[in-house]
């Protein structure tokens, strides 16, 4: 890697806190960052903070990405699950080119992400990445092959918290579960560590543990100390409870494409669109990958009890 800053977009997202987390990891390991961030405010002086180079741009706005990738040793590309992806990628790509960069830009990308998934966002982060390949980029594609930890509150704690029960659609089939932060270090490991991804453009990456969603209510039963349930229900019905939830003040990060892209996903789910690729069942691939033990489930809602309390 040369001396360059390493660009960090997503730097001030929020779900998960990926971006961040990047940013943080990448400074202590003593690598000068450079973070893209849509404007100044107090999430942006947080990273500030930290001791990255902000520059103010969007995805979608060419002239900034060139200033933001001008001299960088080495990017990371990510993207909020919304509409929009593929001519983000599409200015990325020409930018890149554009500043006659030879760096290798890692793309925190999702599982969902082939031409034919059901999820409508799924296909547009697979044409993104072929974007971006197209374009002639050196390209590390990391497919989170997961649900992350994290959407268990943003979905689930009104109804947990009021009627004790998990409603969705991802029917009986066990999944893989993986923290964000997790991910995010993964993403880290494929930016330090490019031997460890060098042979070929895209992985998939699940999570260290296999749960159903029978066993996800009892696990946060047992952490409540009281009775959780399951009810599977069709997608339709849970994608019209989640465009409910995103129109109504408990959204939080949720909006009306993300709903539509997790009914999609837990679709594909119960219908085993997902389970042909055993790269989805490799539960020791984490900490072969970084050296470190994972966040599990049970620690993590252990940590979110108070939220469905």
């Amino acid at each position: 890697m040369s001396e360059g800053p390493v660009l960090v977009t997503g730097a001030t997202g929020q779900h998960g806190g990926t971006g961040a987390y990047v940013v943080r990891r990448l400074l202590a390991e003593g690598l000068p960052v450079r973070a893209l961030v849509r404007r100044l405010d107090e999430r942006s002086e947080q990273v500030a903070d930290l001791g990255a180079e902000l520059v103010v741009g969007d995805l979608t706005d060419y002239r900034s990405l060139t200033v933001a990738l001008d001299g960088v040793s080495a990017a990371y590309f990510t993207f909020p699950v919304d509409a929009g992806i593929v001519p983000a990628a599409a200015h990325y790509a020409q930018a890149a080119r554009d500043v006659g960069g030879e760096f290798r830009t890692v793309v925190m990308s999702m599982g969902p992400a082939t031409q034919r998934h059901p999820s409508h966002l799924g296909r547009s982060q697979w044409l993104a990445e072929q974007t971006l390949q197209w374009a002639g980029l050196d390209v590390t594609i990391l497919r989170m092959a997961a649900m992350f930890h994290e959407n268990l509150p943003l979905l689930f704690t009104r109804s947990v918290r009021d009627e004790g029960v998990i409603r969705n659609c991802f029917g009986d089939n066990p999944m893989s579960w993986l923290n964000a932060l997790d991910a995010a270090e993964l993403c880290v490991v494929a930016l330090l560590r490019p031997e460890r991804f060098a042979d070929k453009v895209a992985h998939y990456l699940p999570g260290p543990e296999l749960y159903d969603f029978h066993q996800v209510a009892k696990i946060l039963g047992d952490v409540l100390e009281r009775p959780v349930g399951y009810e599977p229900i069709s997608r339709e019905a849970w994608t019209e409870s989640l465009l409910g939830l995103a129109a109504s003040p408990e959204a939080g990060l949720l909006q009306p494409n993300m709903a539509r892209h997790i009914a999609a996903c837990g679709y594909a789910v119960a219908n085993s669109q997902e389970r042909g690729n055993t790269d989805y069942h490799d539960t020791g691939l984490f900490q072969r990958v970084t050296g470190r033990e994972p966040v599990l489930l049970h620690q993590y809602l252990t940590e979110q009890a108070g939220n469905f309390r």
